[in-house]
């Protein structure tokens, strides 16, 4: 089977190399000529556990090719991103639409055609299937059309890509069992078949339940840092009951997935998802809560922040809080250093850097480097050592530093 993946970012290229693992040809799409270029000769630009490795091996083998334009396939998979549209919070699929345009020269009869990037519900039969009806093809009898969300985690995707069951969302019947025989190449988790709107409400609830969690856990904080409450302890005891499973607080919600696609279904009825709006203005004011309590706790300064990436472990960045809350503190008048070992940036610094004579280390990503950090060097650099975990993962810290955590901050007030 040749496979022709438009995207080759954080999905379409653990995608694009777990197909080359069992026997497929793949092509694999990007605008970006840079990265092309450097995927053609190996240079992958995620951090990813083994996805380097298997690209490598995919291009010398020559079963994968990176290109700025598709090619005739057996199956097409579109891992393009969805943005929301800010005015009134809609999926913004104009890099779907336009994925599914370009495609459009190599299409012949029999192929099949996968949307994988998260869209709101019914888009697919609004506004994508009409693209290629409009050219001439009959879905479900000579071109087969599919809603299939991934659900993966940034560090396991391709464990999970593997693994974890899948939703086949079909605009026919017929079309989901198509779906299904490419995905049949490599997954082992169970392919679940039905329409494709129902694959797109179910992708997005799956990241409306996780984010609508979160906000009960950063309301559980800011309530008891201002009625005077060890949040931290309130999370750890009442998750001792057996059905209680309250999330950890942190500095606000990223990623492409949990800070948008509950947008998309708010957009489809505002009026009545009063539930999933008020989670995401929730999680939406955490940066500021982090800007107003690290005030308190040094009103002026040098602050190293620890981590912009939304996910621990990874370099994934994409709408982290923590760019927000930098923004916010430069508009305040700090002086920032940012350390942050997993992305490539010239503007970041190593640890010694930033916290060298700095009044506060922020630490705002869960990364293990930041677990347990070299607390003699930071008594060294810093004159008064402070460090804000608004990642709750430092328990204790040695005599003469200061820490502060969800647990703590009523004592500022």
């Amino acid at each position: 089977m040749k496979v022709c993946i438009m995207g080759q970012g954080y999905i379409g290229l653990p995608t694009a190399a777990l197909f080359t693992r069992h026997h497929c040809e793949v092509v694999g799409v990007d605008v970006n000529e840079e990265i092309v270029n450097n995927l053609n000769k190996g240079i992958v630009h995620i951090e990813e556990p083994g996805i380097s490795d298997i690209i490598k091996n995919a291009v010398k083998n020559e079963v994968y090719t990176a290109s700025l334009t598709p090619q005739k396939a057996d199956a097409f998979i579109i891992t393009v991103p969805t943005p929301y549209i800010i005015e009134n919070y809609s999926c913004d699929l104009s890099y779907v639409v336009s994925a599914c345009e370009s495609i459009l020269p190599y299409l012949e009869k029999g192929n099949i055609v996968i949307i994988e990037s998260t869209i709101a519900p019914m888009s697919t039969d609004e506004t994508i299937k009409p693209i290629f009806e409009n050219a001439g093809f009959t879905i479900g009898e000579d071109l087969y059309l599919a809603h299939c969300p991934e659900r993966v985690l940034p560090g396991k995707i391709l464990e999970e890509l593997v693994h974890n069951d899948r939703i086949i969302g079909g605009i026919t019947p017929q079309c989901a069992k198509k779906a299904r025989e490419v995905y049949g190449q490599f997954v082992e988790g169970y392919l679940m078949l039905t329409e494709a709107k129902t694959a797109e409400l179910s992708k997005c609830m799956e990241n409306t339940f996780r984010d609508v969690n979160i906000a009960l856990a950063n309301e559980l904080a800011k309530i008891c840092a201002e009625i005077g409450v060890n949040a931290l302890d309130v999370i750890k005891m009442a998750n001792k009951h057996p059905r209680v499973n309250l999330h950890s607080p942190g500095p606000g919600v990223g990623g492409h997935c949990l800070a948008i696609d509950p947008y998309f279904i708010y957009a489809k009825a505002p009026e009545t998802a009063k539930i999933i709006k008020l989670a995401r203005d929730t999680n939406n004011s955490m940066p500021e809560f982090v800007c107003e309590y690290t005030k308190k706790i040094i009103p002026s300064g040098k602050i190293a922040i620890f981590g912009v990436s939304y996910k621990g472990n990874t370099g994934d960045d994409r709408e982290s809080p923590a760019y927000e809350i930098i923004a916010r503190l430069k508009g305040d008048g700090y002086e920032i250093a940012i350390h942050e070992p997993h992305i490539k940036n010239d503007d970041f610094v190593s640890f010694d850097e930033a916290t060298k004579d700095a009044d506060l280390i922020l630490i705002l990503c869960d990364h293990n480097e930041f677990k347990n950090p070299n607390y003699n060097l930071i008594s060294k650099n810093m004159k008064n050592p402070i460090i804000f975990d608004t990642k709750n993962i430092i328990s204790k810290v040695p005599d003469g530093i200061k820490l502060y955590n969800y647990g703590n901050l009523y004592k500022l007030n």
